[in-house]
């Protein structure tokens, strides 16, 4: 199979200069995000080889018509779909398979004192997390940078919105 091709990202108008690929796994009910770099944004490709994610993506760009808005969508490796998150969007996952493989292509190297998140739950973002089977929303699996990411308010009033 093959999982990316410049030339037909470029015939397709997607013109990204990927420069790493990174890997993790996580057992079911993992939710990792919503991540975004403030000043070092990547643009990021990412795809599902092993089990299957609930893949989110919210719009941060002041000036969109779909800012504070979310897309999600299931990635696995059965479907063997690929999501495209640009530049200016909070990405996060929910792991809802036993396990799971996540693969992403970056365009940016990672900054560490750069990561910024919002808090996956955010009412105002609203996004419906397809809770795995045997498990509720209080014993999901959120490591310790995620259990404090700060709200979208608190993201509108950090950018003076």
């Amino acid at each position: 199979m093959e999982t990316y091709n410049q030339k037909d990202m470029e015939n397709a108008g997607l013109n990204y200069d990927f420069v790493q690929d990174n890997q993790s796994a996580s057992k079911k009910g993992v939710l990792r995000g919503l991540h975004f770099q403030r000043n070092y944004p990547q643009d990021k490709l990412v795809r599902v080889i092993s089990g299957e994610v609930y893949d989110v993506a919210v719009d941060l760009r002041k000036d969109s018509r779909s800012f504070g808005k979310h897309y999600g969508i299931v990635l696995s490796s059965e479907n063997k779909k690929q999501f495209l998150v640009p530049k200016g969007f909070a990405h996060g996952f929910l792991v809802i398979s036993d396990y799971a493989e996540f693969c992403y292509k970056v365009t940016d190297f990672y900054h560490p004192n750069d990561e910024s998140g919002i808090i996956y739950n955010d009412s105002d973002i609203g996004i419906e997390w397809p809770i795995p089977d045997g498990m509720t929303e209080n014993n999901l699996i959120l490591s310790d940078k995620d259990r404090v990411n700060t709200s979208f308010k608190e993201y509108l009033a950090s950018i003076g919105m």
